[in-house]
């Protein structure tokens, strides 16, 4: 039996007050803009990040797919991190369905691009080249172990970019738990950029949906391409109620979750086999290192220990979510540390 669910913040479920709020949503057609519940969502959204307006989106990446549809031409170059999701994680959308260049950018530890490699790429080309438009940073960075970026590692960034004309899109799936980490208010981490997306649907625990926030025309873009993709949802405020439920209630409460994930990281690094670096564990994901070969063998031993992480070569995470408790992360502990006494010791 599974008792506890470490793969992602993703399998998180709403809330008893989401359930009661989606019940009970007073809705509309949002594609003729009369869902008032979703109206109300996307306002405070937009509020809470300090820009114009925003749009409900199907998911974080769907955010970050209308971002770039929005932002660049079809035979524009976008520019991103080398370990970013837009990049690894998005089957190759902007790609595919816009004819979207993408160049990506070397990254340091903390998932942050050097400014110079920005400026170099985003530097002015002849015809034989695809112009640079857009350039899109990721907070909290996922690969690099959920490390927050801080108000001045972004404006280093998107100065950069800025000097050759670009806009900046910040894929801020989790810039709640930044924030939360940072102890600032979300819009700090918005003020830099054009565009931010998020998602309601991690550590903000609604099981449906994200957001894209920026200027006002820019987001009257986005609904176009939010369209085209099938993502015209007509009554959805019966998802959006759960994400108002979500801003109101589940932010602060991210602070348990980065505790949860210190606590694991602290644990792990005195196991055997592990190799962890504990200054990234800053909000709710923990990756570390395991013996080479040996990460989907340790991924099935604590399955059957009733712990679920996501496999892989010798690169695993844990990420802690709403649901998770002090009991819970005791529980992943000790089955990890079982399973690493067999597989290291």
């Amino acid at each position: 039996m599974i008792r506890v669910d470490l793969r992602s913040d993703t399998v998180s479920h709403p809330s008893p007050e989401m359930r009661k709020a989606m019940y009970e949503a007073e809705l509309g057609d949002d594609v003729y803009g009369d869902d008032p519940t979703t109206n109300a969502l996307e306002a405070k959204a937009a509020e809470m990040l300090g820009k114009e307006a925003a749009v409900f989106v199907t998911s974080g990446t769907q955010s970050n797919l209308v971002a770039i549809l929005a932002q660049a031409g079809r035979g524009d170059t976008i520019l991103v991190g080398t370990k970013s999701h837009i990049l690894n994680a998005e089957a190759g959308g902007a790609s595919a369905l816009g004819g979207v260049v993408i160049i990506p950018i070397a990254m340091n530890k903390r998932g942050t691009m050097d400014a110079d490699a920005i400026r170099q790429a985003a530097a002015p080309r002849d015809h034989h080249k695809a112009p640079v438009s857009l350039l899109c940073l990721e907070n909290t960075q996922n690969v690099a172990g959920g490390t927050a970026l801080t108000p001045e590692e972004i404006k280093t960034m998107a100065d950069a970019g800025r000097e050759h004309g670009l806009r900046v899109h910040v894929d801020g799936a989790r810039i709640f738990n930044a924030a939360v980490a940072l102890e600032i208010p979300v819009a700090a981490l918005a003020t830099e950029v054009d565009t931010i997306g998020f998602c309601l649907s991690k550590g903000l625990a609604c099981p449906i949906g994200g957001i894209l926030a920026g200027d006002a025309d820019v987001i009257v873009e986005a609904r176009r391409w939010r369209k085209m993709l099938g993502a015209g949802m007509r009554q959805v405020g019966v998802i959006a109620a759960a994400g108002i439920v979500a801003l109101d209630t589940m932010v602060d409460r991210m602070a348990d979750d980065h505790a949860n994930a210190r606590k694991i990281g602290n644990a792990l690094a005195e196991m055997p086999g592990i190799v962890i670096d504990l200054a990234s564990v800053e909000t709710n994901i923990v990756r570390f290192g395991v013996p080479m070969h040996k990460g989907n063998e340790i991924a099935a031993r604590l399955k059957a220990e009733g712990v679920l992480i996501n496999g892989g070569d010798s690169d695993l995470r844990m990420v802690p979510h709403y649901g998770i408790d002090s009991e819970d992360v005791n529980i992943a502990i000790n089955a990890m540390d079982k399973v690493m006494a067999e597989v290291a010791g």
